[in-house]
């Protein structure tokens, strides 16, 4: 097939039901870009020799390297099948993990998606990550399962042993979306029956028999599922050029042996065998002990021309099978001395991969306009809104997404996934045209004249001037050139988008029914509009079609494309939803499943160019969808990623493109947290904790008493009273460590606890805030949960009791108020707003308590890292504030006339709960600050009168060995504190899969020592995990006699936690306990100086 035309592109642009945008998802290096190549070999953009060497939609230098896709690109093609013309909007995405948020950016633009499997791994990690992401955003997957020359030539395996292996693949591939499809059913499944128990017990009826299975037979789940019979799957080589899908065959055998291709497209696949004395189709293949069908007509076949061409070379044979077939292969390719060449000439004639994999996208994958109301719903429903919780006006707009017209009327709605840099000489309006010889003539005169200046410039000094001033505005010129350009990466859901258009951009939080209240009804993006938060308006500067290395302009760009758009740096960060009516709400957030976590501080090499790498970093945050820069306290400019490739590639980026100029990373900084455990009951010798211990620790607490300052009492349970400076205040806080799944509740709901403090802050103003119904479920939902998990006679009445979440509000610590006789407006104030509480009055200096706790909790006492799991509670909390301190403190002078209210307030008396207006304390003088330094110092010392743990952040790791490199994976994994979950053998094959966890402190190079001592055998993918409290003491020291026999008496032997924990003061500047030996080289002996 020719090369496409861009008018011909154009054509199909306006045919929306005839476009086909899908991208192509895999496992790192199943195979994806090479079977991209084989599709855009077919419309003659690169050769068919080249396709899978030349990896076409890998234009990045690094990429080229590695071997890896580090990146979503697009592509259109176009394909004939059937008598109709199609538009396929290709985009290839990376297949590594750490890029998996490219995989989130392309997967939303895509109605369908090619999986593609290994043949010889089968399906892997990263595999049940895509077809898990296609499920979430509801596009329709189709399998290609790709390097079946391995099973031949490596496995040598024979073509029935290869049948079973594929057919175990597709089951594996099967039992991954069905496990999608049932857990889905099951949860519409238990809403609906919550629904009917609800009701049931308002009418009284009896006991309700809960049946798991009941939902899922009545669903259908037959589209679900991979199936040959089906269409919906192909079998392929990408680098040998091959493909089929079954449909083929069946029509080839149709024709030779008289049977009907429907017959066998539903035999060709499955226990069925040719009966050759009765020419029938039988089943019972397997039982017979008979060849099935796709092994006799299909595979056998292939072995055999594999046979002759590459395992024997038979000039004779590979020729009678070229007559046979009736191909053309050149002479050159049958002489070659490399039989892969003659193959592929072969096979991509007889079986051409892009003919099977584009006639069954054509097929199978749905058009723009085929978008189910479902799937609009839940992209126009954010956060935890309803879909019937938003404007009518908006609701409205559901229509415009299914109808997916081009209309002069239609509204345009545009989703922009993400931003990417281009190079200005990449832009089709900078591209490079061929000169015209009177251009030329022109150019070679302006030469002769600067080089007739140049000598008569060098002859004086006042010229040298000037020319020197010239070569400064060219160089800003080239400088001004080399600007890099951001295009926005977009689909069009609905209407058509014009160069020139005036348009409204929505940011992710802006909300469609304050803007609707705000703006004038039927306004545009032309008209001049009050501000609203989130939303920008702007004009289209230029429209692109994609075209893999190319960017080609276009003027317009109907419904159902996907499309380049420049000019929009200015108003999107990274995602955004454009659209010409205000009512239109941002489409939801994208789903990442890596969360950024290897951080590094970043600095330039000459402290000149700061201001060069503050913009480098700018424009990186903007190109890269997962990485995220902050500016911490220290100052320091830290970039944060998913993982060691996509660190090195922001690295590179920043230096070769972004900010141009030579940097400095730090080593990755390991973010730690602190916590506290139950005291242990054995000791480092597992010996039980017998009283000789206790003994030591009293000697211990009493020698630790002493340490502590002036004014700061603890006592043996834990209970810390510290009073401030002035003496007017004394508080009493113990730290209790939270039970583990506590922690892990307030890690998941951290935007729930968000928008109760929100509430909370706007009642304390006197505001409302509207919440609608379902996150007011999900709240109650998680106060329930809460209160289940914190069970026991210490935690009776805590959940009510709660004064504040941290660090920053919404942490996985709390704050409890056991002061007695105190009552305050509770954090589950949205859920009692329908029954009217009687108004708990807040003290004065309230808001001193709760801040002195953010602080404590936002570094710890350990290494100044956040706190996890700490529930610090208040049980003590005594003013006294004495008359003039109050007029001191004022700022009003006429509020002197309330002091007597405030003369003796005593903790258990009432006398506290004066009126806040008439208080005549300034909750924002200097006494609020030593408040603040009180409570924080006293949750420290409550934290250190626990046993004090560090908790390290770990990577879950996944590792496909084969059996020969098992030994040194696991040499490499206990050398780095990793520690083994399971192994388990893969069917079929001599792999193994072995999953385990990894401290990330002692990730950093680990995929690359493994692939060394395996030679190659072996590729990690670590994906973040969880917390996890690192069990040793970073403050133990012997104490029994057993540890002291065990460990010495100075137990210097290496103490993990303690080693993390002086790395992070060090690298923080703070005091390190060491010591530093001074004079190694002279040698002290035992023995008087001689």
């Amino acid at each position: 097939m020719g090369h496409t035309s861009l008018e011909k592109i154009i054509a199909l642009q306006k045919k929306t039901p005839h476009i086909r945008n899908l991208c192509i998802l895999a496992h790192v290096d199943h195979g994806k870009t090479t079977l991209a190549d084989c599709l855009v070999a077919s419309n003659g953009i690169i050769s068919s020799r080249l396709a899978g060497k030349l990896r076409y939609l890998d234009s990045r230098e690094d990429e080229q390297i590695r071997g890896i896709t580090m990146k979503s690109s697009a592509i259109s093609l176009h394909y004939t099948t059937g008598g109709n013309e199609y538009l396929i909007n290709l985009i290839d995405s990376p297949g590594h993990v750490d890029f998996s948020s490219e995989v989130s950016t392309a997967v939303r633009l895509c109605d369908g998606a090619i999986v593609v499997v290994d043949a010889v791994e089968g399906v892997c990690p990263q595999t049940q990550v895509v077809l898990r992401q296609a499920w979430l955003e509801n596009i329709r997957p189709v399998l290609v399962i790709n390097k079946i020359d391995r099973l031949i030539v490596e496995l040598k395996l024979t073509s029935q042993e290869a049948y079973t292996h594929l057919q175990k693949i597709l089951e594996q591939v099967n039992a991954v979306t069905g496990s999608l499809f049932t857990s889905k059913v099951l949860e519409e499944r238990a809403e609906k029956d919550a629904e009917a128990q609800s009701s049931c017990t308002e009418n009284g009826s009896g006991d309700q028999v809960y049946d798991w299975s009941a939902g899922l037979e009545e669903t259908d789940d037959s589209d679900l599922y991979f199936s040959p019979d089906r269409g919906n799957v192909v079998f392929a080589s990408a680098i040998d050029g091959w493909g089929f899908s079954i449909h083929q065959f069946a029509e080839m055998y149709s024709q030779k042996m008289g049977i009907r291709s429907s017959v066998l497209l539903k035999t060709l696949w499955g226990d069925f065998y040719l009966n050759a004395k009765a020419k029938k189709i039988m089943k019972g293949a397997q039982s017979k002990g008979k060849k099935p069908l796709f092994v006799q007509l299909v595979l056998d076949n292939i072995w055999s021309m594999y046979d002759a061409v590459v395992t024997r070379r038979d000039k004779e044979k590979v020729e009678k099978m070229v007559t046979s077939l009736g191909l053309k292969v050149m002479s050159r390719d049958l002489r070659h001395s490399d039989p892969k060449v003659l193959l592929s000439a072969i096979c991509s004639q007889w079986l051409p991969v892009s003919q099977a994999v584009l006639s069954m996208v054509c097929e199978k994958l749905p058009s723009p306009a085929e978008i189910s109301a479902e799937r609009v719903e839940k992209l126009m429903s954010v956060g935890a809104r309803r879909f019937d919780s938003l404007p009518e006006q908006t609701q409205e707009l559901k229509k415009a997404f299914l109808d997916c017209s081009a209309d002069e009327t239609a509204p345009v709605i545009v989703f922009v996934s993400k931003m990417f840099a281009v190079d200005s000489k990449a832009l089709p309006q900078n591209k490079q045209r061929p000169l015209t010889q009177e251009e030329i003539a022109q150019r070679r005169e302006q030469a002769r004249q600067r080089h007739a200046e140049r000598q008569a410039a060098n002859q004086s000094a006042e010229n040298a001037l000037c020319a020197q001033t010239e070569a400064l505005s060219v160089k800003t010129a080239v400088e001004e050139d080399n600007k890099e350009h951001f295009v926005a990466f977009a689909r069009v859901y609905s209407g058509v988008l014009r160069k020139g258009q005036k348009v409204f951009v929505l940011g992710p939080k802006y909300d469609p029914s304050l803007a609707l209240r705000a703006l004038p009804e039927g306004c545009s993006a032309a008209d001049v509009l009050p501000s609203v938060p989130h939303m920008a308006c702007c004009t289209v500067d230029s429209l692109y079609l994609l075209m893999g290395r190319e960017l080609e302009e276009l003027d317009e760009v109907p419904t159902g494309n996907v499309l380049g758009i420049g000019g929009m740096e200015e108003f999107i960060l990274k995602s955004a939803t454009i659209s010409t009516s205000p009512s239109c709400p941002p489409f939801t957030p994208l789903n990442f499943e890596a969360t950024p976590i290897v951080r590094v501080a970043v600095e330039p090499k000459h402290p000149s160019e700061m201001p060069k790498l503050v913009r480098g970093m700018r424009l990186l945050n903007q190109a890269d969808p997962c990485a995220e820069v902050l500016i911490q306290e220290t100052g320091e400019h830290v970039l944060v990623t998913a993982g060691e490739v996509h660190l090195q590639r922001c690295l590179d980026d920043l230096r070769e493109r972004f900010a141009k100029i030579e940097i400095s990373a730090s080593k990755p900084i390991i973010p730690f947290r602190e916590t506290v455990i139950r005291p242990p009951k054995v000791d480092m010798v597992n010996e039980d904790m017998g009283k000789q211990q206790k003994v030591a620790v009293i000697h211990q607490v009493k020698e630790e008493q002493t340490k502590y300052p002036e004014g700061v009492q603890v006592d043996s349970t834990g209970l810390v009273t510290l009073t401030t400076p002035n003496k007017m205040a004394t508080v009493g806080v113990r730290a209790i460590p939270l039970p583990e799944e506590v922690t892990r509740l307030l890690e998941d709901n951290v935007e729930l606890i968000r928008t109760m403090e929100q509430f909370s802050l706007f009642a304390w103003e006197d505001k409302t805030l509207d919440i609608n119904q379902k996150i007011l479920e999900n709240i109650q939902e998680f106060k329930v949960k809460l209160e289940s998990n914190l069970q026991g006679r210490k935690w009776r009445g805590a959940v009510e009791r709660i004064w504040a979440f941290g660090p920053r509000r919404c942490g996985p610590n709390i704050l409890l108020n056991s002061v007695e006789g105190y009552r305050r407006p509770s954090v589950w104030q949205c859920l009692e707003r329908e029954k009217e509480t009687e108004k708990a009055e807040i003290r004065d200096f309230d808001n001193s308590i709760a801040s002195g706790f953010q602080l404590a909790t936002l570094s710890g006492p350990m290494c100044e890292e956040p706190l996890m799991g700490v529930c610090f509670s208040v049980e003590t909390w005594d003013m006294k504030l004495s008359a003039p301190l109050a007029q001191q403190d004022s700022i009003d002078e006429d509020s002197q006339t309330a002091e007597p209210n405030i003369d003796n307030q005593n903790e258990s008396s009432d006398t506290h709960e004066t009126n806040a207006a008439g208080s005549s304390v300034d909750c924002y003088g200097p006494f609020s600050g030593q408040l603040i330094a009180a409570m924080k110092e006293a949750c420290r010392y409550a934290f250190q009168a626990k046993p004090q743990r560090l908790m390290a952040a770990m990577y879950t790791c996944e590792i496909m060995a084969t059996a020969e490199v098992l030994g040194r994976v696991y040499a490499v994994l206990s050398k780095r504190e990793g520690r083994v979950l399971q192994e388990e053998m893969k069917e079929g094959t001599d792999m193994f899969i072995i999953k385990a966890v990894l401290p990330v402190a002692e990730s950093f190079g680990f995929a690359d020592e493994i692939r060394k001592r395996t030679s190659g055998l072996a590729s990690p993918q670590l994906v973040f995990s969880h917390w996890e409290v690192i069990s040793s003491d970073p403050f133990w020291v012997p104490t029994t006699e057993e540890e002291y026999l065990h460990f010495g008496e100075k137990a210097d032997s290496s103490n993990q936690a303690l080693k993390y924990m002086n790395a992070v003061r060090r690298r923080k500047g703070l005091y390190v306990e060491e010591k530093i030996v001074e004079h190694a080289e002279k040698q002290r002996t035992l023995s008087k100086n001689k």
